[in-house]
């Protein structure tokens, strides 16, 4: 992390750089880039490489940069005080596309339940969950809504779990609980689970804080550690031995938990199912590829035992442009057998663009939105061709354009494709 942060800062401070005369900027660049080649792998010396260089130059145009690369190295050494110390500045600047930022602050805030710390938390906690609020009616193209809702509403419920956190620390433990069943409701995460049983618990209500946290214990989370396992375990155990005398019959209650996780999950999973047959793919062939204009499915399981081409490409993407007319000779070349399929696939965020460019351009093949294959597939650079041969596998994936040699390479891998049948 720290080498990545230093390439960033040398690239922007080398971009900044002008082949005038030496001035005063220059200087500062010179003793900056000097301060972080000498702070070496060390996190202790590079975030105080940086701090003293604000301190020598509290107006350097570059504070910015040098305040985020602080805060993302004390996340990364996991150092609190210089995360909220720096952090906060970098908040205050309007640092809203970070949410990253936003949610270490908070937690370093929440690390400990000082008072103060929490009132600090608490605006920030309120703010973050405004932010995914707002972008969770905002999908982007390459997720379905059924998708984005999903992975938006657990950030918003992890947002709220901080809120109960900052709103109890503070000692209003009613609202907290409320906050806490809330982000329950949101989304049921262990995190949630365990925040919940931990007011509800305060509020003198032992049992219904041991099923929350004996959720917390079953659900499987992957942000939720062994040792936080354990502590929900710990919990369990007193609060439910406080009540009954012994942990006689804790568990049946906690096989109980795990089946209501289980019944969580599938239901949660079939309602996605129904609202987007792609909620729950997570292979190529449970993806159901809509087309752009809403009239046709193509189901890829339904294509089994053929051989079939997926070009990824987007409006923004001059070499897509370049190789569409190539593109087309070679479809021309396979028309009369079935047995190959083509299938264009749009990959643009936001579809509003796509009509007008095949307007433009005059595009004729049907085309179809990504309902989140690009993220699934890692399709990291457009355009890029997959080649899936009739055995369910990728036989081959075509990156970039190159336009001497396209016609030859693909007839090549999609003839090695159908071989292989």
């Amino acid at each position: 992390m720290r080498l990545i942060l230093f390439l960033a800062l040398a690239a922007t401070l080398s971009a900044q750089q002008n082949t005038n005369a030496p001035t005063a900027d220059d200087k500062e660049r010179q003793e900056l880039n000097q301060a972080l080649a000498e702070a070496g792998n060390s996190p202790v010396d590079f975030i105080r490489a940086l701090e003293r260089h604000l301190e020598k130059y509290p107006q350097s145009k570059q504070k910015s940069q040098i305040e985020r690369a602080i805060t993302k190295s004390a996340i990364d050494s996991k150092d609190n005080k210089k995360i909220i110390q720096h952090g906060l500045q970098v908040i205050a600047e309007g640092a809203d596309s970070d949410l990253d930022i936003i949610d270490r602050v908070i937690r370093a805030l929440l690390a400990t339940d000082d008072a103060a710390q929490a009132k600090q938390a608490l605006p920030l906690a309120q703010r973050y969950t405004r932010i995914y609020e707002k972008i969770l009616k905002e999908p982007p193209g390459n997720y379905s809504v059924a998708q984005w809702q999903e992975q938006i509403q657990r950030a918003i419920a992890r947002s709220l779990v901080l809120q109960a956190r900052a709103v109890g620390n503070t000692g209003n433990i009613d609202e907290a609980a409320t906050l806490a069943r809330k982000a329950w409701e949101t989304y049921p995460v262990s995190e949630a689970a365990r925040e919940a049983g931990r007011w509800i618990s305060r509020q003198n209500k032992p049992m219904e804080a041991v099923q929350f946290y004996a959720l917390a214990f079953a659900l499987e989370d992957p942000q939720s550690t062994e040792i936080d396992r354990g502590r929900d375990r710990v919990h369990m155990g007193e609060l439910y031995s406080k009540v009954n005398g012994s942990e006689k019959g804790l568990g049946d209650l906690i096989l109980q938990a795990y089946d209501k996780a289980a019944a969580l999950t599938s239901d949660r999973l079939a309602r996605l199912k129904l609202q987007d047959p792609n909620a729950s793919a997570t292979s190529l062939f449970d993806f159901t590829l809509p087309s752009l204009d809403g009239k046709k499915k193509v189901a890829l399981s339904s294509l089994k035992g053929k051989t079939i081409v997926l070009d990824f490409w987007a409006t923004w993407c001059g070499p897509c442009r370049a190789e569409h007319p190539l593109l087309e000779k070679i479809k021309e070349k396979y028309a009369s057998q079935p047995g190959v399929v083509f299938l264009s696939v749009n990959a643009d965020e936001e579809q509003k663009a796509v009509g007008p460019f095949l307007k433009e351009t005059g595009w004729k093949q049907e085309i179809y939105v990504d309902p989140g294959m690009v993220s699934l597939l890692k399709i990291n650079a457009i355009p890029t061709l997959l080649i899936v041969s009739p055995q369910g596998e990728i036989s081959s994936r075509l990156t970039g354009f190159v336009p001497e040699r396209f016609e030859d390479l693909l007839t090549q891998r999609i003839d090695e494709a159908m071989r292989s049948k």
